[in-house]
C-alpha cells in the first residue's frame, strides 16, 4: 500500500504521552497516517526570527513522520497574517470590504509555498498520495509538479470557495485557479463551493468541465468533487454522555438554575455573526417577555488571530455589544449574556451543548460549521435540544431537522430561538433522530475515506 503524506500549515503532533489532538479532523488524518504509513508535514508555529529556518525537524510516532519547519518573522507576518488572512479568507468568506491586497505579501504567500515544496520533495517517494488541506497551500501542487513530481496529489478546502464575480476582485485570481488546476483532485465542502468553482474555470475561459466533476484547465485534467467533512460523531456522543459527572458542567447546570439555555460557540471571525446574533438574542427577550429571567445565553468565543487588526476590533466590539444588552435587559439577579473568550476543552464543551436548549449557530458564510453537528452529537437522546443554524452555513445542506434561518434577519432569527425554547418534545426529538443518523453514517472516518478513494483512482 502507497504512502500518505500530509501537508497542512498547522501539524497536529501528540503529546509526549502520545495523545492525540483533540479535534476530529487531527484524529482522522492520524488515523489515515497510520493505517498507510506516511508523513505529516507543515509549519511548526514558530519563528525563525530573521534568519533562514533550520532543516525540517523530524518526530517519528509509530510508522508516522512528523515533519515541522519553522518560517521567517516576515513571512509569518505577509505569508500567514497578510495574503492567507487578509486576502483569501474575507474573499472566500465574501467580505471584499476587508480584503487587503499588498505585493509583498501575494509574493510572500507564493514563495513560502515553494519553500513548503522544497522542504517536501526529498521526502517523497514515486508511489507516495500527497493530500494538501486548506487555503493557506493552493499552489503547493504547482510547485511540486515544476520540480518534476508526478504523484498523485490531492487538496481539500475547508472553506467556502466563492463565485467568479468575488473571486476575480483578487488580483492574483489566475495564479491561484492555475494553483488549483495543478491538483488531481479537488474536495470542497458543498455542492455549491463545487458549482462555484466551475464557473470560475468557464466565466474567463480557464478551463472546461468535460463532464460533471471532470476539468481541463491549463493542460491538467483533474476532477472535483463535493466532500463533506463529518466528526466523530459516536465518541462525542459518549464525551457527552460521560460529561455530566464532570464538575465544571455540574456548576453550570447548578448556575442556570432551572433557566433554559442557549449556547453559541465560535472562534472570534467576523465570518461567524457574533454580533448579529446577539442582537437576535436582544430581540427574543424584548418581543417574549415571558421569558426575561428564564433564559440564559452562553457566548463562548476564544480569541482568533489577535495579531490582525480585524480580530482584535472585533474582540473588543463583541465584549462591548455582549455589555450593553446586558446592561439594557438584565435585572439584580439574572445576567442574561454570559460571554466567555477563552477555549474549552471538548469534553466539557460536551456537556455544555447538552445542557443547552438550544444551539445557536449563525454564521454569516461558512464552509461546513463542525459546532452544529457537534451540538447534534451531545445531545440527550430522550431530551434533545433545538439546534438553530444558519442557512449560509454548508452544514445547513445537511441538517435537514435544523431550524434555518437568515443570520442578516434579526427578527427572523429571535422568531426561531422562540420556535426553538417552546418546540414540542416529539417534535424536536424527531428533528434529532434524522440529523443524528446522518451524522452517524456521515462521520470524519467516512469523509476521509471517500476522498482518498477518490484520489488514489486514476
Amino acid at each position: 500500500m502507497s504512502r500518505l503524506i500530509i501537508v497542512s500549515n498547522r501539524v497536529s503532533v501528540p503529546d509526549n504521552q502520545g495523545a492525540a489532538a483533540a479535534g476530529g479532523l487531527a484524529v482522522a488524518l492520524q488515523a489515515a497516517l497510520a493505517e498507510r504509513g506516511g508523513v505529516w508535514m507543515g509549519w511548526s508555529g514558530k519563528s525563525s526570527g530573521d534568519i533562514e529556518p533550520e532543516p525540517l525537524v523530524l518526530t517519528e510516532d509509530g510508522n508516522i513522520t512528523y515533519a515541522l519547519t519553522d518560517l521567517t518573522q516576515t513571512d509569518v507576518e505577509e505569508y500567514y497574517q497578510g495574503f492567507a488572512n487578509r486576502v483569501l479568507w474575507p474573499i472566500c468568506h465574501y467580505r471584499l470590504d476587508l480584503a487587503e491586497y499588498g505585493r509583498k505579501e501575494m509574493a510572500s504567500y507564493f514563495r513560502v509555498n515553494r519553500f513548503f515544496a522544497h522542504r517536501l520533495a526529498p521526502l517523497v517517494e514515486p508511489d507516495d498520495i500527497i493530500w494538501v488541506h486548506d487555503y493557506h497551500l493552493i499552489p503547493l501542487a504547482a510547485e511540486l509538479r515544476q520540480m518534476g513530481l508526478k504523484n498523485r496529489i490531492g487538496f481539500f478546502l475547508h472553506i467556502p470557495w466563492p463565485p467568479a464575480d468575488v473571486l476575480f476582485t483578487m488580483p492574483v485570481h489566475e495564479e491561484i485557479m492555475r494553483g488549483l488546476s495543478s491538483y488531481d483532485l479537488l474536495g470542497f465542502q458543498t455542492k455549491y463551493d463545487l458549482e462555484n468553482f466551475a464557473g470560475c474555470l468557464k466565466r474567463e475561459g480557464m478551463g472546461v468541465e468535460n463532464s460533471p466533476g471532470h476539468f481541463s484547465a491549463h493542460g491538467h485534467n483533474f476532477r472535483g468533487g463535493a466532500y463533506s467533512i463529518g466528526i466523530e460523531t459516536a465518541a462525542f456522543a459518549e464525551f457527552a454522555r460521560k460529561a455530566a459527572a464532570h464538575s465544571m458542567v455540574r456548576k453550570a447546570r447548578q448556575s442556570v438554575e432551572g433557566r433554559d439555555l442557549i449556547i453559541g460557540v465560535d472562534r472570534l471571525d467576523y465570518s461567524k455573526g457574533i454580533t448579529q446574533r446577539i442582537d437576535a438574542f436582544e430581540r427574543f427577550i424584548t418581543n417574549n417577555p415571558a421569558h426575561q429571567r428564564r433564559v440564559t445565553y452562553l457566548q463562548i468565543t476564544p480569541k482568533s488571530r489577535s495579531e490582525v487588526p480585524e480580530y482584535e476590533a472585533m474582540q473588543h466590539a463583541v465584549a462591548e455589544q455582549a455589555g450593553r444588552v446586558n446592561g439594557a435587559i438584565g435585572t439584580v439577579d439574572w445576567v442574561p449574556i454570559r460571554y466567555i473568550n477563552r477555549s474549552i476543552s471538548r469534553p466539557v464543551l460536551a456537556g455544555l451543548y447538552r445542557l443547552a436548549k438550544v444551539g445557536l449557530v449563525t454564521p454569516l458564510r461558512d464552509g461546513m460549521n463542525l459546532v452544529a453537528k457537534e451540538y447534534v452529537a451531545a445531545q440527550d437522546p430522550d431530551d434533545p435540544g433545538v439546534l438553530v443554524l444558519s442557512r449560509f452555513a454548508g452544514a445547513a445542506r445537511e441538517l435537514k431537522g435544523a431550524l434555518l434561518v437568515n443570520p442578516y434577519d434579526v427578527d427572523g432569527t429571535a422568531n426561531a430561538l422562540a420556535r426553538g425554547i417552546n418546540m414540542p418534545l416529539e417534535e424536536r426529538r424527531e428533528r434529532w433522530r434524522g440529523m443524528m443518523d446522518h451524522l452517524l453514517e456521515n462521520d470524519v472516518s467516512r469523509w476521509c475515506e471517500n476522498f482518498l478513494t477518490d484520489l488514489r483512482a486514476e
